[in-house]
Order: C-alpha cells, then sequence, then structure tokens
C-alpha cells in the first residue's frame, strides 16, 4: 500500500508525537548568522589596518618603536593562522599515534599477553610470525583450556565496554556516538556548548580504544573525527583571533575534520575531501589549502611517531602489483550492488534500532554496552574473521596469497569451501552487529565495521571466481589468463568490497576512491574502484538511501537542511511568519524597549517606520539591543525616559567616523568597539542606537520560490531573512520555520516505486522484529513477577 515518507522512525503509526516533540526541539536551537559574523570580521580588518596604516615613521624617516611593532604585529597576524592549524595538526598526529599504539595491545590482551614485555602486543610479540600465535613462543595464551580462554575472552571484552560506558554515562555524555552528524551541523553554524570541550576530547581518547578493544562491531574513524575537531576546537581557543570569529574557528575545525581522517586512514587528500563532499557545505580555496597543510602535518606527526614499527601509516596499507582482466568486472558490478544494498537495509534498520533504543534503553545505556559486547564476544569467538581486531582482520583479507597473506589457510585450496562458509558467516553476523551496535552510548564509527564486512564479502567472491579459473581454466572468459601463473587476487576483491560497502553506507564516492588509492598505492585498481562505487551509487539512488550521517541528522531533529532537490511548489509566504513583533524607528524611550525585551523572548526585532505603513528600516538583534541598554546605564547614567532612535543620518555616520571606528550599512559591532560608540551614541537627550541596526538586512519577496529562500539559508547562512512586500514589511523567515514546514505540513512522498516498495519490506521485517521482541519482554516481566 502506497504511504507518504514521514520522519516516524520507530515503525508505528505517526499520530503527530514525534513531529511535535521535533518542533519543539527546533524552538532551542541557536545557531550562527554568517552573514553577521563576516561583517564583524571585516570591520574588525579594516580597523586593524587603519591602525597599522597611520602608525609612521619617526620625521626623518627613523624606524620607530610604534612602527615596529605595527609591522610585526601585521606579520604575526598573517601567520597566525597557519600556525594555529600546523599545531593543530600535529597534535592530532600525537593523539591519533598514542591511540594506535594503545588499542592494538587492548585486543591483544583479551587472549594472552607477551612475556618479553606485557607492554607488547602479539603482532610486535610475535613479528615475523603469521596465525593466531601458536608459533610463538614469547607469546603466551591465558589459558590451553578453550573454554577458559573463551571465558577470558568475554570477560574482557564485556570489563572494556563497561568501562568506556561508565565514563562516558558518568563525565562526558557528548563523547558517545560518531560524532560526524553533530561536527556537520556544528560547520553549518549550529550552536552545541559543550560538544567540542576539553572533557569531550579527553572522555573519547581514552573510551575510544577500550570500544574498540571490546569487539563491539563499532569503528574507530568517525570519533576520530570528532576527537579532532575537539583538538581543533581547544587549541584556536587560545588564541583570541578565533575565539572572537566563528568564521576562523568554522575554517580551523574543517581542517581538523580533513586531518581526523588523514591520520585514520593514512589518507591526508582523502581526508581533505572527505571534508568537501561530506562535512562542509560550504567550502573555500582557501579552507582547502589549509585543511590539505593541517592533513599534511598530522599524517607527518604520525609517520614520525610510527606506531606500526612498518614504516606505514596504516595497519592494513598493501601494494598490488598484479594486473585486473576485463572479465572481472562482472564480479565487480556484484561487488557494487552488495554494497547498495548493504548501504541500504543497514540505513534503514539502524534507524529503526535508535528509535527502539531511545524508547525503550535511554536509561540503561551501560548495561546496554555490556550486553552488546557480551554477545559480540560471545558469537565472534568460534569465527577466525570476528575474533581479532577489524582492521588486523582487514590487513590479513585485502593481502596477495603470494606475498605471506596465507593466514590460517585462507589461500589454501583444500578448505576453499569451509573458508567460503566461514566468511560469508562472518559477513552476515557482522552485518547483525553492526546494525544493533551502531549508535550505543559509546564512541561508536560505522566506517571500518563496515569496511570489514565489505572485506569479507568480496574475499569470499574473489575465492570463488578463483575456484571458477580453477575448475574452468580453458573456458574462453579465462582466455587471457596466463597459463603458468596466478590470474585472481582475491585480496583485490576484499579492497573493492570494502570500498562498496563504505560508499553503501556514507554515500560518498569521490572521497573513497582517493582513500582506496592512497591506501593500496595501486593506479591500476583505480578503475575497478570507480566502477565498483559507481554502481553502489547507482543502486542506492535506486532504493532512495541517504547516508547514514544525514538520516541520523533528520532522527536527532538537528537544525540542518539536506541537499534536497524536491520542488514544495509553495511561495515564502506559506512558510513565514507573519505576527511580529517590531520597534519603529523612532518614538521610544529606553522604557519602553526595556519593556519589549521582558515581554517577548525572540531573538530579535525589524525596524520599521514610525507611521502606519510598516516600511521596513532594517533589524536588530536582541542581544546587541540589550548589551547597549546595560552599557548605556552603566557608561552615562541614561534616565528611563531617554528618547531612543534607530535612524541614522549622514552627520552620525561622520561623528563616528572621526572617532577612528569603522561603520557601514549593516555594520556588525564586535566588543572591541561597542565601548567607543556607546561613549559617541549614548547621550542625556538621545539614544542612538543605528550602529547595531543591521540596515540592509537579508530581504526576499513573499513570492519567492521556498527553494530558492532555502539555498539562500544553505549558501549565505543568516539566522533570518525578512519577508519584503514592495517595501513593507510583510513577514519573517528562518531555518526552524523552513524545517517546521518541511518536516510537518509538506512532507516529500516517496521519489520512486523502488524505494516505496524497499521501505514496505523494512517495515514488515521490522514490524516482524518488534512483536517478537516486545512478546520476549512481556514473557520476561511476568516471570519477573513470579
Amino acid at each position: 500500500m502506497s504511504r507518504e515518507r514521514t520522519l516516524n522512525y520507530n515503525g508505528m503509526q505517526d499520530d503527530g508525537e514525534d513531529d511535535m516533540e521535533r518542533i519543539r526541539r527546533y524552538e532551542d536551537f541557536t545557531t550562527i548568522d554568517w552573514i553577521q559574523d563576516s561583517i564583524i570580521e571585516r570591520n574588525r580588518r579594516l580597523r586593524t589596518a587603519r591602525e597599522i596604516r597611520t602608525t609612521n615613521r619617526g620625521p626623518r624617516g627613523e624606524f620607530t618603536i610604534p612602527w615596529l611593532w605595527s609591522k610585526l604585529r601585521m606579520v604575526t597576524d598573517a601567520g597566525q593562522t597557519w600556525f594555529v592549524v600546523s599545531l593543530v595538526g600535529m597534535c592530532i598526529g600525537v593523539n591519533a599515534a598514542l591511540m594506535s599504539i594503545i588499542t592494538p595491545w587492548l585486543s591483544d590482551i583479551k587472549m594472552g599477553y607477551c612475556a618479553d614485555g606485557w607492554w607488547l602486543n602479539r603482532q610486535f610479540c610475535c613479528w615475523e610470525i603469521e596465525g593466531e600465535g601458536s608459533g610463538c613462543e614469547s607469546w603466551h595464551p591465558w589459558s590451553d583450556v578453550a573454554a577458559a580462554s573463551w571465558a577470558l575472552y568475554v570477560m574482557f571484552a564485556s570489563m572494556f565496554a563497561f568501562l568506556a560506558a561508565h565514563l562516558v554515562r558518568s563525565l562526558a555524555a557528548y563523547a558517545a556516538g560518531s560524532g560526524i552528524s553533530e561536527i556537520k551541523c556544528i560547520l553549518a553554524g549550529f550552536i552545541m556548548k559543550g560538544y567540542l570541550g576539553f572533557w569531550t576530547f579527553v572522555i573519547k581518547s581514552l573510551t575510544l580504544p577500550l570500544v574498540i578493544a571490546s569487539g563491539l562491531s563499532v569503528g574507530k574513524e568517525g570519533p576520530s573525527v570528532h576527537v579532532a575537531c575537539c583538538i581543533g576546537n581547544l587549541v584556536a581557543s587560545l588564541f583570541s583571533k578565533f575565539t572572537r570569529s566563528h568564521g576562523k574557528m568554522r575554517e580551523v575545525l574543517t581542517a581538523s575534520s580533513a586531518a581526523g581522517v588523514a591520520v585514520a586512514f593514512g589518507s591526508p587528500i582523502g581526508g581533505v575531501l572527505f571534508s568537501i563532499e561530506e562535512m562542509s557545505s560550504i567550502f573555500s580555496i582557501k579552507t582547502m589549502w589549509r585543511s590539505f597543510f593541517c592533513a599534511l602535518m598530522a599524517t607527518f606527526t604520525l609517520a614520525l611517531m610510527n606506531p606500526y614499527r612498518s614504516g606505514k601509516l596504516v595497519l592494513f596499507q598493501v601494494t598490488y602489483d598484479r594486473d585486473w582482466h576485463f572479465f572481472e568486472i562482472i564480479f565487480f558490478i556484484i561487488l557494487g550492488v552488495f554494497g547498495g544494498l548493504y548501504g541500504a537495509f543497514v540505513v534503514k534498520f539502524n534507524l529503526k534500532v535508535a528509535a527502539f533504543r531511545k524508547k525503550y534503553l535511554a536509561s540503561y545505556p551501560v548495561t546496554e554496552a555490556v550486553t552488546l559486547a557480551t554477545l559480540t564476544a560471545m558469537i565472534g569467538w568460534f569465527n577466525r574473521f570476528l575474533r581479532i581486531d577489524m582492521t588486523e582482520s582487514m590487513a590479513i583479507l585485502f593481502r596477495e596469497c603470494e606475498s605471506g597473506g596465507d593466514y590460517d589457510n585462507l589461500c589454501q585450496t583444500s578448505v576453499q569451501w569451509p573458508m567460503v562458509n566461514s566468511l560469508f558467516l562472518a559477513t552476515l553476523v557482522r552485518i547483525a552487529l553492526v546494525v544493533i551496535s551502531y549508535g550505543c552510548k559509546v564512541p561508536a564509527g560505522i566506517f571500518v565495521p563496515s569496511m570489514a564486512i565489505g572485506a569479507t564479502f568480496g574475499r569470499m567472491v574473489g575465492i570463488m571466481v578463483k575456484a571458477m579459473h580453477r575448475a574452468y581454466s580453458t573456458s574462453g572468459m579465462f582466455s587471457v589468463c596466463p597459463p603458468d601463473g596466478p590470474c585472481i587476487t582475491p585480496g583485490t576483491y576484499a579492497f573493492l568490497g570494502a570500498a562498496a560497502a563504505l560508499s553503501g553506507v556514507m554515500r560518498l564516492t569521490v572521497t573513497v576512491v582517493v582513500i582506496m588509492f592512497e591506501l593500496t598505492g595501486a593506479l591500476t585498481y583505480i578503475l575497478p574502484t570507480m566502477i565498483v562505487l559507481l554502481v553502489t551509487k547507482a543502486v542506492g539512488d535506486f532504493l532512495g538511501t541517504n547516508g547514514i550521517a544525514d538520516e541520523m541528522i533528520r532522527f536527532n531533529g538537528y537544525p540542518f537542511l539536506e541537499k534536497d532537490d524536491h520542488a514544495y511548489n509553495v511561495p515564502v509566504s506559506d512558510v513565514m511568519k507573519r505576527d511580529l513583533r517590531t520597534l519603529p524607528v523612532s518614538g521610544l524611550t529606553v522604557r519602553n524597549i526595556e519593556e519589549y525585551l521582558a515581554n517577548t523572548d525572540v531573538k530579535g526585532f525589524p525596524i520599521v517606520s514610525a507611521d502606519s505603513n510598516n516600511i521596513l528600516v532594517g533589524y536588530i538583534e536582541r542581544t546587541d539591543l540589550q548589551y547597549v541598554l546595560d552599557k548605556a546605564r552603566l557608561i552615562q547614567d541614561i534616565p528611563q525616559d531617554t528618547p531612543c532612535s534607530f535612524a541614522s543620518n549622514a552627520e552620525d555616520h561622520a561623528e563616528v567616523e572621526f572617532s577612528g571606528i569603522v561603520t557601514g550599512p549593516g555594520v556588525g559591532i564586535d566588543e572591541d568597539i561597542s565601548l567607543e560608540i556607546i561613549e559617541t551614541a549614548a547621550r542625556l537627550d538621545m539614544l542612538k542606537l543605528w550602529p547595531w541596526v543591521n540596515q540592509t538586512p537579508l530581504t526576499v519577496s513573499p513570492q519567492l520560490p521556498l527553494e530558492i529562500v532555502m539555498q539562500l539559508f544553505k549558501r549565505m547562512g543568516p539566522r533570518v531573512i525578512l519577508v519584503e512586500d514592495h517595501g513593507a514589511l510583510a513577514g519573517l523567515v528562518t531555518v526552524k520555520d523552513v524545517l517546521r514546514f518541511t518536516h510537518t505540513e509538506h512532507a516529500p512522498a516517496y521519489s520512486s516505486w523502488n524505494e516505496r516498495r524497499f521501505d514496505d519490506a523494512v517495515e514488515e521485517a521490522w514490524s516482524w522484529t518488534t512483536h517478537w521482541t516486545d512478546t520476549l519482554v512481556s514473557w520476561f516481566r511476568k516471570l519477573r513477577r513470579r
């Protein structure tokens, strides 16, 4: 049965309660006005330039201390951003290296210890020995009894998960999850106090190795972006140039996100492309260069510390020296289809699990994490590819058999079909574990788990294709293969499968191609990778799937305008607010304005003409108005009956300009110059408020299509857009109004028949799952009463 898409992800009948809850959350959101921030930064820059320009040499042209100081200040200001970006990159590299050393040791401690040094993990303890460590005398398993080893493995996993979840719940709730969705919103202007704070950084850095070592089917790459942005925020906050400018802080955070991906994958160019394709909706060339430099410094620092003692930046870096054949494109397409289906399945079902978690498990985050870790360890012990760390698993699956890649008989023909069964089972189990684990209240990413799933599936396909070649070597399809040498490289199928799964769940294309290229250094496999990812994208588009980061933004109700090409066919007048609190340009006293502020909670006031024509004059922020009143009363002791004026004339502009203060239409005032302006504008006979009035606010016509207004919000970043009809104020629209309209009154229908059928199948499967879950819960409750 056809039905329209809604934002109700819990699989139940949409009764409007979720939408109303989301609307209430919208009312509490605070966003940055990027236009106003740009004006403030522009005025600050002009004022500094004027001060430097008016500082001259001595009477005979000699150097003076003020002149030298002005030149030094100019050079320091120009190079400060690059210094901060460099420092941020180095700190990110050090943090990533430390986590790369601690995580493998914690993962291996579940199975044994090194007699040569307790601080060594199994790889360093048995440097040149492959397999489970049975041939390594220095590596001692905890027990030779299988049951005891299994019990200790599960116990360590549960303990790591408990420590991580408890620290997150007690000290830094923002450390949970991936962080990519929230960082995207922060870069768009959404203010989340504390999300990039010190304790979030410390707790996420400490708990991320514990979570990975616990064996939970989550990754570290998404949280690495969050940790990197925390480092960028903390380092940049030490410099006043960044603390007083949201725009410059956004540049640092964008560069930090690029460095976070760069150190996670050893891919500086891929990190820059990730910040362009996924993180930032506005990306200038200047920001791109700074992102590249930050990623370069981070990877250079990581390479200097050399955490893997191999000279490589990632554990699973490989090099393929064998070419591919055109008949393999058929199997590459199969991998692409798998990636698209995997992404659609995981995104849809993970949202259902997230709604279930929110409804039933919100009060039990530690219990949930420990239960998931215990379940994962109990199941994963019995599969060779689930037992070991996911990164190490990919390192094994990516290898060529001829280059020492025969891990646990992976390349042996005699056991190829049991190996296929093991890989297939690992794929299915890992998919189920990722669906239920991603989103639990610990640091949790989805990059590496998806790549691990794609790697096991791809290696399985590669083994099957290799078996086909061995069985039908005389077939025309295999005629291009050398008669006396290997033809199929199963490791490359694992590599392509990992790329397909990552692209399917994140809906990235170019970024994944570059990351995979930088991982392998195999230029010959660029074309197969592009083919696989294009097929993955086509399948995802066919099923109407969005990336999991975008879906989580919608699920959490963040004020973020998506890349939406839907035609709403409505003018902005259908969305705007009409009942506005305005201020007349003249005729008010200080007492009147204070009453306005006390009786309203709006964020700003349109300034209109004093007559009945309601002609728009400008717009003033509530915070600016309150600040001016407080400071004017403090500096000049302004009486309550002092008249106020929002209008300006040429004499007013000249008077302020003469005082050395940069102003202009729609000026943004920062605290550095506010007091000077107040001293000039605040007098006992008149309080002139025009310097704080945006005299050229962004305005549109009531007939303008809503889609164009959405583009203005996304590209220019205003907090408010005023609607003006022939000079008269008609209304006001904000991002909150647009989101409220698109999510409630005009939710878009399904874009295709395939998308509707796929969602119907997911809905039926989820209904069956929730039915049996509710049955088990009710049975357990009855059992407890008895």
